[in-house]
């Protein structure tokens, strides 16, 4: 199996990170790995930390909030709303962390499911921040690492399910 990792791309002073990765099982599995519950907790976050779901509606117009908490008990809440759920093809969210001392800097994020040939599917997650200093906070904050774990999680996932 070919291992293929996460690509960041994003421009000096734009609000946009796109993270582009391909994996090696069929669009549908990918997509339904990221809509249902007991598949996401499996796979979204650090392998450090834990997930709880408290809701989890993936259908346009639902809304979804997750806690990941660290060995220390130290937690992380995150919530959103989902925009449009198009059956494998796109996914269209906002994207809010709750820990931050002023509200409101929410991200609208745009997940693309390509199906590629030889049974693989390319991810394309597309964010679009409010200003580029929003940007730049995520981008300082760790998201890169934590998302490398995310997705590699997810391969293994995937790679049980097949």
């Amino acid at each position: 199996m070919i291992k293929h990792e996460a690509v960041l791309t994003y421009e000096p002073q734009g609000q946009q990170i796109c993270v582009t990765r391909v994996f090696d099982a069929p669009r549908e599995l990918v997509f339904k790995a990221f809509t249902v519950a007991d598949l996401i907790v499996q796979w979204l976050g650090p392998r450090a930390l834990t997930m709880k779901l408290e809701t989890f509606e993936p259908r346009s117009g639902g809304n979804w909030r997750y806690i990941h908490a660290d060995s220390q008990g130290n937690e992380y809440a995150f919530r959103g709303v989902y925009h449009e759920v198009t059956v494998p093809e796109r996914i269209i969210q906002t994207f809010e962390f709750e820990g931050l001392p002023e509200k409101g800097h929410v991200v609208l994020e745009t997940a693309s499911f390509e199906e590629l040939t030889g049974g693989q599917t390319r991810l394309r997650m597309e964010s679009v921040f409010q200003s580029v200093a929003d940007r730049d906070g995520m981008l300082h904050s760790g998201m890169e690492q934590g998302i490398q774990d995310s997705y590699e999680r997810l391969a293994e996932l995937l790679e049980r399910m097949k």
